[in-house]
């Protein structure tokens, strides 16, 4: 398990769903890890219902947005326990 230092947050707001690097935004928050395959498994639904939440087509093309500036599954700088953390979420 990691620490929520290690994840990055998305918070629900009235405004829409947005990437909160602070984790200090109010609002119905979750959490996802910094992998592009978490996001995409996140993006199918589970991020939804973990924000009691409908996304709109303004806040999946927010999030994607975001998500395309993490690095792939594939990248050597993590190690490969972190890696395995990851595809448990």
């Amino acid at each position: 398990m990691l620490p929520k230092r290690a994840l990055i947050r998305v918070v629900r707001q009235p405004e829409g769903v947005f990437v909160d690097p602070s984790g200090k935004m109010n609002g119905r928050g979750a959490y996802l890890h910094d992998r592009r395959a978490c996001w995409e498994r996140g993006l199918k639904g589970a991020l939804a219902n973990a924000l009691r939440v409908t996304l709109t087509p303004e806040d999946r093309q927010r999030l994607e947005k975001f998500m395309a500036t993490l690095p792939p599954e594939d990248s050597a700088e993590f190690p490969a326990e972190q890696t395995a953390e990851s595809n448990a979420m």
